[in-house]
């Protein structure tokens, strides 16, 4: 009987060690490392092979100016919001790990995404819930799709055996972390089965050119579960973000090597499914009767996508000895260096005051370009003095207290007067050269943060 061989793994980056160690020389973690059974097997076992049909691939070496490239088409799935976030459509070939926080709505999406892709064969894999479970939740779901296949499966071996048979277009599988190879001896969810399934399936996408969609699970601090090495694996890794109680989710990318990363999608939950907001301005902007103050409005870019988003403040006396500085879906380090600026340049005295800061929506945010709502923000509840309805902002605040110039403001001034502002305040720098006779809204130029406070205090 062969010895049983075993090695160590960090369960943070996926480095390999012979002995444990407390601090993984890889990423500097400490106490990650888990002792995993590994088996050597004979060659060409534990990796997907294509029967004698043709599909598969021979590659030989080619000189890199006689290798004929040719744009692939996209299939344009139908949903506005997932095409602009993958740059376009879904490429063949190209394997997508989408991730998020457990029931944020991952497989919802993916089983809508399935059953509107219609003319193409589609395999669900299911390694969490039945295939009953999976027809409950696509009889809620408006759409239908009769080339639409479901398979409750966590084997990859077993899992390949019924793609041969099928030959999908397109394969979903749910969830990376529940498969597992029979070829490596460790659990499910582990370091060697996540990679080692994970490069079956991209071994198999790159071979057939069928793209393959990733469910994968998040840690505690946010971040894809199993190895680093999981996404530089992977083609295209998508983030599902929001909060649960909340109905609109964000669809971002962090990594796509057929498209821009600076994208973003924005979906609301339904009880029919996810629905694609087509203008995310409208809904970040809250309705209100009256008007309140520590309120303003700034406009921001996401990728090419300008957005209308509503911050929110509260400036209050420090009752509790030191004063709190908490920051909600804004960096708080960026917060902390504006409320240093308003209190240097501006005379504000903020060190005794309770300081609380909020992106409507649930949105999470770090254009520089809304520095000036958020001073305006700050000063309005300070002052207690409501900033009007009217008017939003777009600019950046310096250390000095000078209000640079951000980028694309042309968009930013279309989409405020596209939304019914009357004014909007931004660096004088910024329009220079820019012909503002063709918007129809005001638009107030200013080089300091002391312009601002007297325009509009």
């Amino acid at each position: 009987m062969a010895k049983i061989k075993t090695s160590f793994f960090c369960q943070n980056c996926g480095a390999q060690s012979p002995k444990w160690l407390g601090k993984c020389p890889s990423c500097g973690q400490w106490n990650t490392y888990v002792e995993e059974i590994i088996q050597k097997e004979e060659s060409g076992k534990g990796s997907w092979k294509p029967s004698g049909s043709g599909t598969k691939k021979t590659n030989t070496p080619k000189k890199i100016k006689e290798v004929n490239y040719e744009e692939q088409a996209r299939w344009v799935t139908g949903d506005p919001e997932l095409d602009r976030v993958l740059g376009g459509g879904i490429v063949p070939g190209s394997l997508v790990l989408i991730g998020g926080e457990p029931g944020i709505g991952k497989s919802t999406l993916m089983l809508q995404i399935a059953l509107t892709l219609t003319g193409k064969t589609i395999l669900y894999v299911s390694g969490e819930e039945s295939e009953a479970q999976i027809k409950m939740r696509a009889d809620r779901m408006a759409v239908s799709n009769p080339d639409c296949y479901v398979l409750s499966e966590t084997n990859t071996q077993q899992i390949f055996q019924q793609v041969e048979l099928l030959k999908p277009d397109f394969l979903v599988i749910d969830s990376i972390q529940t498969l597992n190879s029979q070829y490596v001896e460790s659990a499910a969810g582990s370091v060697s089965q996540v990679r080692e399934c994970t490069a079956e399936l991209m071994k198999f996408a790159k071979e057939t050119g069928t793209p393959v969609f990733l469910i994968g699970h998040v840690t505690k601090e946010g971040s894809i579960a199993g190895p680093k090495v999981l996404e530089h694996m992977v083609d295209t890794v998508l983030q599902f973000e929001g909060d649960r109680h909340l109905t609109y989710r964000i669809l971002r990318t962090s990594k796509n090597r057929f498209g821009s990363t600076h994208e973003l999608g924005i979906y609301e939950m339904r009880v029919d499914g996810l629905r694609s907001v087509a203008n995310p301005s409208e809904i970040l902007l809250t309705q209100r009767e009256e008007v309140l103050n520590g309120v303003a409005i700034g406009a921001m870019l996401e990728g090419n996508r300008p957005l209308l988003i509503e911050i929110q403040s509260l400036v209050s006396p420090a009752t509790y000895g030191t004063p709190q500085r908490t920051s909600t879906g804004h960096d708080a380090k960026r917060l902390n260096m504006l409320l240093a600026v308003l209190e240097k340049r501006g005379g504000m005295r903020l060190g005794n005051q309770d300081v609380f800061l909020n992106v409507a929506g649930g949105m999470r945010v770090d254009d520089p370009g809304l520095d000036l709502a958020v001073c305006a923000s700050l000063i309005s509840s300070y002052e207690d003095t409501p900033v009007s309805e009217q008017i939003c902002f777009a600019g950046e605040v310096g250390l000095g207290g000078e209000v640079r110039a951000v980028s694309r403001i042309e968009n930013r001034i279309s989409e405020a007067e596209k939304l019914g502002f009357k004014k909007i305040m931004v660096s004088k720098y910024a329009v220079k050269g820019l012909d503002l006779s063709k918007f129809k809204i005001k638009v107030i130029q200013v080089s300091k943060l002391e312009e601002m406070y007297q325009l509009i205090f």
